[in-house]
């Protein structure tokens, strides 16, 4: 499994596993969705446009921003277009935050348990045992379109191009 090296703030952490590449097939996983039962990435959107909006943590200032950047502009897009937002906070911290913060047009759904999404795509950080923060545009027939995987947690995706890599495949 290749492991690459990030920030974290001033740390340096390792992620684990192979960055994905526009163009491919963009995995299945499984997770948790806040009422605690399984969620089937291909099932539960199948047909839709994606956006998976990933955060190492919804308690932090610079995740709160990026989902809620994603919460508001989801207002704006299609409603062909899902966005999930991926963490591994426990799915009742998630639905707490959602609810505390007024986030209603976001999916969250939480890696916590079986790290399959971090797996598949390339996102965990070994030593936090929490998500590299990065943005995936996938098609309706499952294809990436739009990869971001940020060098430094603490800095903010480029949101305008995810949405508007979303916006072309309406």
């Amino acid at each position: 499994m290749t492991e690459r090296k990030k920030k974290f703030g001033e740390e340096i952490v390792t992620v684990i596993g192979d960055e994905l590449n526009v163009g491919d097939t963009a995995p299945n996983f499984k997770a948790i969705n806040n009422d605690l039962s399984e969620y089937d990435f291909y099932k539960e959107e199948e047909g839709k446009i994606k956006i998976i909006s990933v955060v190492p943590s919804l308690d932090t200032s610079v995740c709160e921003i990026q989902t809620t950047k994603f919460n508001q502009a989801a207002a704006d897009i299609s409603p062909d277009v899902v966005i999930v937002t991926i963490s591994n906070d426990l799915p009742f911290a998630q639905e707490r935050f959602c609810s505390a913060k007024g986030i209603d047009q976001v999916k969250t759904v939480s890696d916590y348990n079986y790290l399959d999404f971090a797996d598949k795509y390339g996102t965990l950080i070994k030593e936090l045992k929490l998500q590299n923060r990065a943005v995936f545009v996938i098609d309706k027939d499952n294809k990436l379109v739009h990869i971001e995987y940020l060098e430094q947690n603490t800095s903010l995706p480029d949101y305008k191009a995810a949405i508007e890599a979303a916006k072309n495949l309406i």
